[in-house]
């Protein structure tokens, strides 16, 4: 199938920034007294909103996190993207070629605009993408796995979602790809492949995506 428009998420397929920000978090949710490991850190959160922290806190402790739980958070991310945070290796290569191929292409991110703006000009991926081909969970009401960024994307680029194609890593974004009627293929630099169920193709590397596009 020719695809009218990619839809790339941005943590962990763009930029390679779930090691990052899974490791800031686990860190500080341990910190405030809800210990939590790396890896349960990917499980619970790895390509969801922020929200989604603050809703299972409460719904398995009875807590609720500090008012400035996410100031503090990003502003600790952020900072650790700064210095840290490189492009997903290969997918400047994926770009180049939609650009050649003239498809069209757009981020869909749970992450907030800033954090998409930051990660982008440290890696310079800020070259390859117009402000009006990013879209942020803050443009929605809900979060994935709801299909709401990913149809609000489409109907801003104006493309119908039988048409699109999502590239994801995470099992939220793959449920919310699939409720909006899109295909998706799964990303699995980091999720094992038998979590992203249901997916139209996997990949382990950005090499791999692009002969899939093409």
């Amino acid at each position: 199938m020719r695809y009218e428009l990619v839809i790339f998420d941005n943590d962990g397929v763009l930029v390679d920034s779930e090691p990052i920000s899974n490791t800031i978090l686990a860190e500080y949710l341990t910190e405030l007294g809800h210990p939590t490991s790396y890896q349960e850190s990917l499980r619970d959160y790895m390509g969801a909103a922020v929200h989604r922290v603050h809703d299972l806190v409460e719904e398995r402790t009875g807590g609720k996190l500090p008012d400035d739980f996410d100031e503090t958070f990003h502003s600790r991310v952020f900072a650790a993207f700064r210095q840290e945070l490189v492009p997903v290796p290969g997918v400047e290569d994926v770009l180049a070629g939609l650009v050649a191929d003239g498809v069209a292409y757009c981020v869909a991110s749970s992450g907030s605009h800033e954090r998409i703006r930051v990660g982008h000009l440290k890696t310079g991926l800020d070259q390859w993408f117009e402000e009006e081909w990013i879209f942020s969970v803050d443009d929605v009401g809900r979060g994935k796995p709801a299909p709401d960024l990913f149809l609000y994307a489409a109907e801003r680029m104006g493309v119908a979602p039988e048409r699109c194609v999502v590239i994801e890593d995470s099992p939220l974004g793959v449920q919310a790809a699939k409720a909006a009627g899109m295909d998706v293929y799964g990303f699995t630099s980091m999720m094992p492949a038998d979590r992203l169920t249901g997916v139209t193709g996997l990949f382990s590397d950005m090499s791999q995506l692009r002969e899939m596009l093409a």
